[in-house]
């Protein structure tokens, strides 16, 4: 599973260094946010062609790795 991140990269000439799906320039936010949503994968996935299932699972995990580390704040 842990290979998938590998479709994630920090680039400071892309997007001003926010992760994107290595290849596009589409941020993991955007996905994270369509996902929320109410967006399957299909969805996605038919709205941006040029992602493949794999990289959507990719932007959830990554999103994943970066609250596993978080504290815990009251909202």
């Amino acid at each position: 599973m842990e290979e998938l991140l590998d479709r994630v990269v920090v680039d400071p000439n892309v997007l001003v260094g926010k992760p994107v799906i290595k290849g596009t320039r589409i941020p993991v936010y955007l996905i994270i946010e369509l996902i929320a949503s109410g967006m399957t994968i299909k969805d996605v996935l038919k709205e941006y062609p040029e992602l493949k299932e794999d990289d959507v699972r990719a932007a959830l995990l990554y999103a994943s790795k970066l609250l596993e580390r978080e504290v815990t704040v009251t909202l």
